[in-house]
């Protein structure tokens, strides 16, 4: 007998819904938006209340979220929207219908069944106007409806502003009503969102719903990137190895964790309406890719998957530590972890990067990623205790991050990521101090789960040291050899305890600032402060 017949006879029925519910290939993860799903007790522990699934169906399309992604300067694109529902009782119909709005009313343009799995489904629809904001509905049942609006591709040479976010962390499962009222104020071109917008393990697709009650006054009128990270898809850290299985507790060997269907489901949800695959080949286990590039004005974007082909160093390199992922011991060799064979953004990327690099048209290059290539913190976790080296971070592989590097420098690109709770903002360097891009990894949305220090040991300054209030910047290696100079941090015991959120503006000049603004900071009030270093400007 197959598991979805196993799994079928051992699941109850409820008589009123007039017919068994839908069997995922999976049930011991998702379980409150699957299957028999309105029959599954509300958690007691407040931690785990996650949202009421059980929603009046006049509210049950949640949000809707979406791209235009089409050549530099080209009036029509191609629009990628997708519509994310609270689960469904068996009676109801799939059926999501996207209209938008004319002269005459509004227009339906297509009807589309979502996944019985996730309860989402995407919209493509080409030849798409960029030259207007267009208001969009979508509809469900007699009742249920989503609007928000389109908007117009910011004309070449007006310049261009994004925000950028990460770690949701559901230590706090409140709204966000600060991020709301500061990003909307500062009104920006598009959002992005780095990575862990849920840390519910087991329960994506109700985090990712609280996700969007969160956060979707932020992208209902505008363009929004989201990615998931290791939490996202239900594992502490991730290495993906290109699809392998992982059998080890932490996933140090490489691979996920859960079943693929749960991995393809996340990733379906987050990121579907996204451009197309730049090469669309699955990897292991027929879970998807969706690396890609994405066109925002006068902004040529290359959004990465820096962790879905990187090594798990389990079993590969020497352990130094009490995990295979973090080195304890002061006197290792960097060079004895950076072996043949082990992998950061793999091939496919690599030669994605190589062809992305090479078309200067755009005026600014932007590589948005989970996390920065390089060790940006001395000091981990609750203790606060030092780690010479974190291998979850991108410095390491070293030989597969200055490949990295080198291209994005090529592209005279600036790098925007999240992942490490600590804000930075550090100019690489490979053969040298400084001779490699930017990069702005943007503070915890909220940073009270796992927190992250810059400080360097024996509060040495770097060599060469910027102007700044902050004491520890300059010139340093990190604990993998790597080249890094140091020019702004925001360590939890400043303000919000570090969280916050990054703004990009991009200026007439050429140049390129960065602000990183504290949670607890209105910036609609005269002597709103940023993080103390920032802003800071930079020249790709």
């Amino acid at each position: 007998m197959t598991l979805l017949a196993l799994l079928a006879l051992s699941l109850p029925t409820e008589d009123d819904r007039g017919e068994p519910p839908v069997v995922a290939p999976f049930d011991d993860v998702d379980t409150l938006a699957i299957n028999d799903w309105w029959n599954r007790p509300t958690p007691k522990n407040p931690r785990q209340r996650i949202i009421d699934m059980k929603v009046p169906r006049e509210d049950v399309i949640c949000f809707g979220i979406y791209t235009v992604s089409q050549e530099r300067g080209a009036k029509t694109g191609t629009l990628k929207l997708s519509a994310q529902l609270f689960p469904l009782y068996p009676e109801e119909t799939r059926v999501v219908r996207l209209e938008r709005e004319t002269d005459g009313g509004w227009e339906e343009i297509d009807a589309r069944e979502v996944n019985d799995i996730g309860w989402s489904t995407t919209f493509r629809v080409e030849n798409w106007p960029r030259d207007r904001d267009v208001r969009y509905r979508l509809r469900h049942g007699d009742s249920a409806e989503y609007t928000g609006t389109v908007r117009k591709d910011p004309p070449l040479g007006s310049g261009l502003t994004f925000a950028a976010l990460s770690c949701n962390s559901g230590r706090d499962k409140g709204m966000r009503p600060n991020y709301v009222r500061n990003i909307n104020a500062q009104d920006p071109d598009f959002v992005f969102y780095a990575g862990d917008q849920s840390y519910d393990h087991r329960q994506h697709t109700a985090a990712w719903l609280k996700f969007g009650l969160q956060f979707r006054e932020t992208f209902r009128d505008r363009p929004c990137v989201t990615i998931p990270d290791d939490h996202d898809i239900g594992q502490p850290n991730l290495w993906g190895e290109a699809g392998k299985v992982s059998t080890l507790k932490g996933n140090a060997d490489g691979g996920y964790q859960f079943h693929p269907e749960y991995v393809k489901m996340v990733e379906r949800q987050q990121t579907a309406h996204l451009p197309d695959p730049v090469d669309p080949e699955p990897i292991g286990q027929g879970i998807g890719v969706y690396f890609t590039k994405l066109q925002i004005g006068d902004a040529d974007f290359a959004i990465l998957e820096d962790r879905k082909f990187k090594s798990g160093p389990a079993g590969k390199i020497p352990q130094m530590g009490p995990r295979p992922d973090h080195v304890n011991d002061p006197g290792y060799d960097p060079s004895t972890i950076d072996l043949p064979g082990l992998v950061l953004l793999g091939e496919r990327q690599l030669r994605f990067l190589e062809d992305w690099a090479g078309d200067q048209e755009s005026a600014f290059k932007v590589v948005l990623s989970q996390t920065g290539f390089c060790g940006g913190a001395h000091l981990h976790g609750p203790k606060a205790e030092r780690l010479f080296a974190d291998l979850d971070s991108n410095g390491w592989p070293q030989t597969g991050r200055d490949k990295a590097l080198k291209l994005i420098e090529k592209a005279n690109a600036i790098h925007i990521a999240g992942d490490q709770h600590l804000a930075t903002v550090i100019q690489h360097g490979t053969d040298a101090f400084r001779d490699g891009p930017w990069h702005f990894v943007v503070p915890a949305s909220v940073n009270s789960i796992y927190e992250r220090w810059w400080h360097p040991a024996g509060d040495a300054v770097g060599a060469n040291p910027p102007e700044s209030p902050l004491p520890w910047v300059g010139d340093y290696t990190d604990g993998f050899g790597n080249k890094v100079t140091m020019v702004a941090y925001a360590n939890p015991d400043q303000q919000s305890e570090g969280g916050g959120y990054g703004r990009v503006l991009f200026n007439e000049d050429g140049s390129v600032t960065f602000e990183c603004w504290p949670r607890d900071v209105d910036v609609t009030r005269d002597g709103a402060e940023q993080f103390v270093g920032w802003p800071v400007t930079v020249q790709p």
